[in-house]
């Protein structure tokens, strides 16, 4: 009943969040079925974000150059060999030399390719750090428009199509360039007739490879987005599991999964189809020019116009151009799959941001908060709230009330400035709260909703989690004793050390929102939000963490979202919210008088309260005929 209830207060504001992620994704997949342009500007705009060594990338260059240079000198040293091949003049020295030569170029090309892996690695670090760095700036509305899967997709995924391409794929296209066009000039040099006919055959190559490569890039674009689709569901679903198998929901997801294996079953075999097409077009195109460098070669050694050992190293400088082609050509297959992960990286990193550090700071927030015509909306012309005005004195508890999908939660949303309205404003005093910098005025707040998240870890991790100093031990006890968190904690084999498990699935509902309860007096905040903290525990769990609650509440402005009337009557005002509008404000008694909404649920959950009661006494009735059962036996 209790989750019925929650599901139905979220579902206005869930359904348009899901609507949004909707609309995200298909204007996503609207993008790419279109190719893009200038994409190596937006990936060089990119290598730019992340000052890449400048010092350590010109060596490696250098290094480059000088084992190219090296290796290209070694057909000329076979050249020598093969014309004037002798026995009785081949020497020691002959042999060290070309032996050193040899050594040498692996030396400078082995130092140059580590170098440039290195260069490309810290790219891919420093690309990764200013992601993180970015989804953790990026407001809220952003993940409401977008999957959790799907940005994490990007942060692993993507930046690891960007790191293949620059730490390994880099490396063999800049030497194999350096390669193809020094072998070139050699062979113009020794033969500008025959290095024309070779060079013939790439153009025909070239008419069948840039199509393919297109093909690619649309094929890698949209196998990304399949990734990402896929790693959401995976997400969604495992973070779940709990969910998934008490409604035995498996069936279903298996379909979505399997939907979501088939995507990327269907790209791979595209991708496949092209990747096969290329390779033999690359051994059609090897063939093809040994078989003219061997057969117009031939004739021209047979006429004398071209010697036997310039001809072996033609088919060297040949195997220089042909090798590296094969680098190449992976170079722009992986250059294609990246630009798409690069417009969905640099989508992110150009999404505007919270700037936490902007404005002034809070320097006394023990002052009256005014909503002054408030409204809100989470998409145009769809308002959730409806130009709220009232006021909180400081010190004061102030309860919202009113039905399921008014916008409680929505107000809450606005007051921690995880959006800003979109009519009216916020003050502190006299002051916008947009006046002072999100650090600042975060600072002040305390949040215990119903849900109590916690993070993997520790119970010490979790009460001293987001304080900018070290807490100590004694300061942490005292935050627990006052949210009666202490006493169970105490029990625990390792105390404040022990494992919650992943939010805090080892711990009771009532112990999740006790140490929420101490996190939130560890941080002693000036403003106190609570949202219906106590409406998912048992009658039990409600009553400890009312007490710690009450511990919390004293001596600080706080606002309650409740549906309990025992909280809701001791409150020093009640707004009652309908349909984003303000329909009430006033105390229990007055609106008890004036409102009839209010009456009905104060009605409605003194019923509750009273069956409530009813329960208690039969179980204590039980349990205390069960104890004098046992007392009569002994």
């Amino acid at each position: 009943m209790e989750n019925s209830r929650r599901f139905a207060q979220d579902a206005p504001q869930a359904q348009q969040k899901r609507q949004a992620q909707r609309a995200n994704r298909a204007q996503g997949a609207q993008d790419d079925k279109q190719p893009s342009k200038g994409s190596w500007k937006l990936l060089l705009k990119l290598l730019g974000r992340t000052k890449p060594s400048a010092g350590l990338i010109v060596t490696a260059v250098v290094l480059s150059l000088a084992g190219t240079l090296i290796s290209l000198i070694i057909p000329m040293f076979t050249k020598k060999l093969v014309d004037g091949f002798d026995l009785s003049s081949l020497s020691f020295g002959q042999i060290a030399t070309f032996a050193g030569v040899f050594i040498l170029q692996a030396v400078v090309s082995g130092l140059s390719m580590y170098m440039l892996n290195v260069a490309g690695q810290r790219v891919v670090a420093n690309l990764r750090d200013q992601l993180w760095k970015k989804l953790l700036k990026l407001p809220v509305s952003y993940y409401d428009s977008n999957r959790t899967g799907e940005t994490i997709s990007r942060m692993t995924n993507d930046t690891g199509v960007v790191k293949q391409l620059i730490a390994e794929n880099f490396t063999g296209f800049l030497t194999g360039i350096i390669s193809v066009v020094g072998s070139i000039v050699v062979l113009f040099y020794m033969d500008w007739q025959m290095t024309t006919v070779m060079l013939a055959v790439i153009p025909v190559a070239a008419l069948f490879m840039v199509p393919l490569g297109r093909q690619m890039y649309l094929v890698s674009k949209g196998l990304q987005t399949e990734t990402a689709s896929f790693t959401a569901t995976l997400t969604q679903v495992l973070s779940e599991i709990r969910l998934v198998k008490s409604m035995n929901a498996e069936p279903r997801e298996y379909e979505a999964g399997e939907k979501g294996i088939t995507g990327l079953f269907r790209f791979g075999r595209k991708e496949a189809r092209i990747q096969a097409m290329i390779a033999p077009l690359m051994f059609l195109v090897v063939m093809m020019l040994l078989a003219v460098i061997v057969g117009y070669g031939g004739m021209r050694v047979s006429s004398g116009a071209l010697s036997a050992g310039e001809l072996v190293a033609f088919i060297l400088y040949l195997m220089q151009i042909v090798m590296p082609l094969s680098q190449i050509s992976t170079f722009f297959t992986q250059f294609k799959k990246t630009v798409g992960a690069t417009e969905r990286i640099v989508h992110i990193l150009d999404a505007p941001e919270e700037d936490h550090d902007a404005g002034k700071p809070v320097e006394r927030a023990d002052l009256a908060i005014r909503f002054e015509q408030l409204s809100f909306g989470y998409k145009d012309g769809e308002p959730v709230l409806k130009e709220l005005t009232f006021d909180v004195q400081p010190g004061t508890v102030t309860a919202i009330v009113g039905p399921s999908g008014g916008g409680k939660t929505t107000l809450f949303s606005l007051l921690e400035r995880y959006y800003e309205p979109t009519g009216g404003s916020i003050k502190l005093g006299g002051d916008d709260i947009h006046a002072y910098s999100l650090r600042s005025w975060r600072k002040q707040i305390g949040y215990v909703s119903q849900e109590s998240p916690l993070i993997a870890g520790t119970i010490r991790d979790n009460i001293c989690y987001g304080m900018d100093r070290q807490v100590s031990q004694e300061e942490l006890e005292r935050a627990a004793t006052m949210a009666y968190a202490n006493h169970f904690i105490g029990e625990l084999p390792d105390g404040y050390d022990t494992e919650v498990g992943e939010r805090g699935i080892k711990l009771s509902g009532g112990q999740r929102q006790r140490i929420a309860i101490a996190r939130a007096l560890l941080r002693d905040p000036e403003i106190l939000m609570l949202d219906e903290a106590t409406s998912s525990l048992d009658s039990k769990s409600e009553v400890v963490v009312q007490e710690a609650l009450a511990n919390l509440m004293a001596g600080r402005t706080t606002l309650v979202i409740a549906h309990r009337l025992s909280t809701v009557v001791d409150a020093d005002q009640i707004v009652f919210v309908e349909k984003g509008r303000l329909t009430g404000k006033g105390t229990h008694e007055e609106l008890l008088g004036e409102h009839e909404m209010y009456r009905e649920f104060a009605t409605q959950q003194l019923r509750l309260q009273e069956k409530d009661a009813a329960v208690v006494s039969a179980t204590a009735a039980a349990e205390a005929a069960a104890n004098a059962a046992a007392s009569t036996a002994t």
